[in-house]
């Protein structure tokens, strides 16, 4: 039982997709449904098939690697030296 159909304009309102290529994208290399055309020049999508693809995708990305890493390690230095605290006391 489909719930409805949705839109390119409805994918991009949920943040799913941002234009035309990277929707193409998502298709070609990530699984995205490619829906149906639904007209000349429509294409539709059910909203199940959207549901099913979001439950698939990850929710974090790989760790990271090589500049990214060492990038991610100073940040966590430079925040964890930006938590101490010091207090001096004044005679």
């Amino acid at each position: 039982m489909s719930k409805g159909w949705l839109r390119f304009r409805d994918l991009k309102a949920r943040n799913i997709v941002r234009n035309w290529p990277n929707l193409k994208r998502k298709v070609k290399y990530q699984g995205f449904p490619p829906g149906r055309m639904t007209g000349p020049n429509e294409r539709s999508w059910t909203e199940e098939e959207i549901d099913e693809y979001r439950e698939r995708c990850p929710v974090e990305g790989p760790e990271p690697r090589g500049a990214a890493k060492a990038k991610r390690e100073r940040r966590r230095k430079a925040a964890a030296g930006a938590d101490v605290t010091t207090t001096t006391t004044t005679a």
